[in-house]
C-alpha cells in the first residue's frame, strides 16, 4: 500500500498528497517531542537537578530538542498560510532548524561522553574500593563544551544566513511546502531554478549537515565501543562486584547504547536523503526520495519524545535498584557477623554512588 502511494505521487506532477501526509506526521511527532522534552526539563527543574554536573548535559539536550520540535510545528503552521513574505520566513526558519539540530548533535555527543566518563569512573572506583567523589559544581571544561555546542552551529550557518538573504535565495522557497521538513528542497530543487550563489550555499548547507552528523556519529561510536570494553570487564570480573553492582552496571551499559540508537534512528533517513542529493541528484524526484522524506517526518521530529522514553525507563530501573538494595540490606542485617555486615554496608554505599 505504501509502495502504491509512492508510485502514484512520484508519477504525478502534483505532490499535494505527499505534502499533506508529511504535514500531519510532522504535526503529531512534533507535538510528542514537545511533550517529551518539556517533561524532562520540568522534571529536572522541579527537583532542582538541571544544574547538577551529571544531568546538565541531558537538560541542554532536552532544550535543543524542545526548540527543534517547536520549529517543526512552526513549519506546519506556515504550510497552511498564504502571504507574500512566506518565502523569507521559510528560508530563515530552515537556517534556524539547521542550527538547532546541529546543536542537538553536539549535545547528544556531550551527553554520551558524560555517560561514558561516569561509567568509567564508577568502574575504577569499584576496583579501588573507594566511592566516586561527585561535585555539585559544573566544571569549566564542561561549561566551555556546552557553549561551543551552541556557538559552533551558529558560526557555521552565519554565511548561509547573510549571503542567502543578500542573494535573495529565499525566492526559491516561494512554495508553501518549503516550510515543512529541512530537506524538502532536495526533492524539488533543480539547477534551472537556482542562481549560482544560492546553489553553492545549498551545497554548503548539506555538506555542513553531513559533516556534523559524521563527527557526532564517529564520536558516539568510539565512546560506545570503549564503554562495551569496560562492561566486558564487569561481566568477566569475580570477587569484587556484587549482584546489585552488576545490575547497576548493566543498566548503565544499556543507557550507553539506547541514546546513540535513538540518535541514529532519528537522523538516519535525513542523512540518507542528504547523501542522495549530493551523490545522485538525478534521483532527487524518485520514489526513494519520497520514502526517505516521509520517513524523515516520522523520525527526525521524534527525538525529544524517544529521549524522554529512554530517560523515563532508566529512572524507573534506577529507582527499583535503589529500593532493592535497601530492602536486601534490611533483611540481611540481623543474620550477619560484624565483619560481613561492615562489608555489606560498604558494598551498598558503592551501589548508591553508582546509581
Amino acid at each position: 500500500m505504501m509502495f502504491d502511494f509512492v508510485m502514484n505521487t512520484t508519477r504525478a506532477e502534483d505532490w499535494t498528497e505527499v505534502y499533506e501526509v508529511v504535514q500531519w506526521i510532522q504535526l503529531v511527532m512534533g507535538l510528542l517531542s514537545v511533550l517529551g522534552s518539556s517533561s524532562i526539563i520540568i522534571c529536572l527543574m522541579m527537583q532542582r537537578l538541571s544544574r547538577k554536573p551529571e544531568l546538565q548535559p541531558l537538560f541542554l539536550l532536552s532544550v535543543a530538542d524542545l526548540l527543534l520540535a517547536a520549529c517543526w510545528l512552526t513549519g506546519v503552521v506556515l504550510y497552511s498560510q498564504h502571504c507574500s513574505s512566506l518565502s523569507t520566513y521559510c528560508y530563515n526558519m530552515h537556517i534556524v532548524e539547521q542550527i538547532l539540530f546541529m546543536a542537538s548533535f553536539f549535545y547528544t555527543l556531550n551527553y554520551v561522553w558524560d555517560l561514558y566518563i561516569g561509567f568509567r569512573e564508577k568502574f575504577y572506583s569499584c576496583l579501588s574500593g573507594h566511592s566516586v567523589q561527585i561535585s555539585n559544581r559544573v566544571r569549566t571544561p564542561a561549561k566551555i563544551i556546552s557553549v561551543l555546542s551552541c556557538l559552533v552551529p551558529v558560526l557555521l550557518m552565519t554565511p548561509v544566513f547573510i549571503q542567502g538573504n543578500i542573494s535573495q535565495c529565499q525566492t526559491n522557497f516561494s512554495q508553501p511546502y518549503r516550510c515543512l521538513l529541512m530537506h524538502t528542497g532536495s526533492l524539488f530543487l533543480t539547477s534551472d531554478h537556482v542562481t549560482r550563489p544560492c546553489s553553492v550555499l545549498h551545497i554548503y548547507h548539506v555538506i555542513v549537515f553531513l559533516t556534523t552528523f559524521m563527527f557526532t556519529f564517529v564520536g558516539i561510536t568510539v565512546l560506545v565501543v570503549k564503554s562495551r570494553r569496560i562492561y566486558r570487564r564487569v561481566v568477566t570480573s569475580s570477587g569484587y562486584l556484587g549482584n546489585e553492582q552488576r545490575a547497576s552496571f548493566r543498566l548503565m551499559d544499556r543507557r550507553m547504547l539506547l541514546y546513540p540508537l535513538v540518535f541514529v534512528l532519528c537522523w538516519g533517513p535525513a542523512v540518507s536523503l542528504a547523501l542522495l542529493r549530493v551523490v545522485k541528484p538525478s534521483e532527487a524526484q524518485g520514489r526513494a526520495s519520497v520514502v526517505l522524506y516521509i520517513s524523515q517526518a516520522l523520525t527526525s521530529a521524534s527525538q525529544g519524545f524517544l529521549n524522554c522514553l529512554v530517560y523515563g525507563w532508566t529512572r524507573v530501573h534506577l529507582s527499583s535498584l535503589r529500593a532493592g538494595g535497601t530492602a536486601a540490606s534490611s533483611r540481611d542485617v540481623d543474620t550477619q557477623t560484624p565483619l560481613l555486615r561492615s562489608q555489606k554496608k560498604r558494598s551498598y554505599q558503592t551501589l548508591r554512588s553508582l546509581s
